[in-house]
């Protein structure tokens, strides 16, 4: 089995695109095949080398690996359309010669008032033919004379033309409805069609799993194939990816491409498990799956013929879930980037052994909140300042909480930095001059918090109070426990 990827750079790599990606690949590797990448880059005015480049990265960061593309070649290239002009030509001039295609001089004027005509009539537009009968000397005279000329594929016109799709089943059309169509422009660049088709075969392309959008192409490859006498591949169409609204999906819904996902903190073994939910569901019912289990469970023949809608809360849940499985060591690494952007830490600078120990703490006590990664700044913004709720600071104001005030001037009144165990031990001598229960855990929380609920006392005393917190390099310096004391009586006017 050979599969392929054949995106067009003309703009970031849309996750519908990802998803039919996603599904080649988890096909090659289920079935020990191998898995292409071919860059569809002929329309030269919209295709970019950095959208190339940008794909090329997006989709190794997502995992996907090709065994032949324009990054690291192979046997049967070059793997960038661009670079595959005389073999198109060449083929061209095989079907110009078994006469199966012909010179097409229409101007677009009149290909556009064709169309026009045929939908006056309630008819569907396709190619009159006037150029179909031309005889080869008028052929060459006209081309002498310097006309620009398309070439067409003479495209047969069985009424009853079938074949079988791998997700859809049998497939019925009309081919007399198609009409002659282009194969190579009057620019000397190929058409889709037509480019697709030789790729294809030359690339030993066995099985074609694309969006839903291809399914009237497919004809016209057939019958392309069929006219050089070659064996088409095996044809599967999904559904297209669409938005709430049941609209394809697209910048009006939320980000569409992988590297949006990618800038929005979200993990690439996420993303694949969420995209491959996306029409086709395991039949063991578990949707937290690794890729490991996706390429053994995977099955085309099960994948739904209905769109499926791209759910980002659905999404955001299947994060969660695979970012509470990763080691908080692993999580610091992967947030760094966003640590950096919102200057907890310089860019480019190797956290201090201590600096890692303190903040892989400080990640544990806050990863089940986290849905992205990109909200690991946010979540640690609770150890670096106090912004307490307005609404609580009038209880540290009552007569009660006053012997907790007192018990903490008293043995926190010098300068040092508050050590977890020093804060360990007021607690215990605490509760012995009987400050305890609700006169203590709930004020002391609003204290060292500023909130009525949240993080674990112990967890968050054990970090401010750590060694390693008072010396830290951070560019942002975390708010120790003598300091939130300060702050919080100050707040609360004591």
């Amino acid at each position: 089995m050979r599969v392929r990827f054949a995106p067009s750079p003309t703009g970031y790599v849309h996750v519908g695109n990802v998803r039919t990606a996603l599904f080649n690949y988890l096909l090659a590797r289920q079935r020990g095949g191998l898995f292409l990448l071919r860059i569809e880059d002929t329309d030269v005015e919209r295709s970019r080398k950095s959208y190339e480049e940008g794909l090329i990265e997006d989709m190794k960061w997502l995992g996907v690996k090709w065994e032949e593309g324009p990054d690291i070649g192979g046997p049967l290239g070059p793997y960038r359309q661009s670079e595959r002009s005389e073999l198109y030509r060449e083929y061209v001039d095989l079907l110009l010669e078994k006469k199966m295609a012909y010179h097409c001089f229409c101007t677009p004027e009149t290909l556009e008032r064709e169309r026009e005509e045929a939908l006056a009539k309630g008819e569907t537009p396709r190619y009159s033919g006037r150029c179909r009968n031309l005889t080869p000397e008028e052929v060459q005279e006209r081309l002498d004379r310097g006309e620009e000329s398309a070439v067409r594929f003479k495209m047969p016109d069985d009424k009853d033309f079938h074949y079988s799709d791998l997700v859809r089943g049998d497939l019925l059309f009309d081919l007399s409805l198609f009409g002659d169509f282009v194969i190579l422009r009057s620019n000397g660049q190929p058409a889709y069609n037509y480019a697709v088709v030789i790729d294809d075969h030359l690339m030993g392309v066995t099985d074609v799993i694309r969006g839903e959008d291809h399914i009237s192409n497919t004809p016209k490859q057939i019958k392309l194939y069929e006219a050089f006498g070659w064996t088409p591949p095996r044809f599967g169409h999904l559904a297209l990816v669409l938005g709430q609204d049941g609209s394809p999906l697209s910048k009006r819904h939320g980000a569409t491409s992988l590297n949006q996902f990618r800038a929005l903190g979200y993990l690439p073994e996420a993303l694949v498990n969420y995209l491959a939910l996306l029409g086709w569901a395991p039949p063991e019912g578990e949707e937290i799956l690794s890729w490991e289990e996706l390429i053994r469970l995977f099955d085309i023949s099960k994948v739904s013929k209905s769109g499926a809608t791209f759910d980002y809360q659905k999404l955001n849940w299947i994060n969660r879930k695979h970012l509470s499985q990763l080691p908080s060591e692993q999580v610091l690494s992967l947030a760094l980037p966003f640590l950096e952007e919102a200057e907890y830490i310089e860019k480019g600078r190797k956290l201090s052994p201590d600096e890692q120990k303190w903040l892989v703490q400080a990640v544990e006590i806050v990863k089940a909140n986290l849905v992205t990664l990109a909200d690991l700044p946010k979540e640690l913004e609770l150890f670096f300042q106090y912004r307490p709720d307005e609404a609580l600071l009038p209880e540290l104001r009552e007569e009660a909480v006053s012997p907790l005030w007192n018990f903490l001037e008293e043995k926190f009144s010098g300068d040092s930095p508050i050590t977890a165990q020093e804060f360990i031990s007021f607690l215990q001598e605490a509760k012995g001059k009987g400050i305890k229960g609700k006169a203590l855990f709930h004020p002391l929380r609003v204290i060292l918090t500023g909130c009525g609920s949240g993080v674990e006392l112990d967890k968050l005393i054990n970090l401010l109070g750590a060694p390693e917190a008072f010396n830290l390099g951070l560019k942002r310096r975390p708010l120790l426990l003598k300091e939130r004391i300060q702050e919080a009586k100050g707040r609360a006017g004591r």
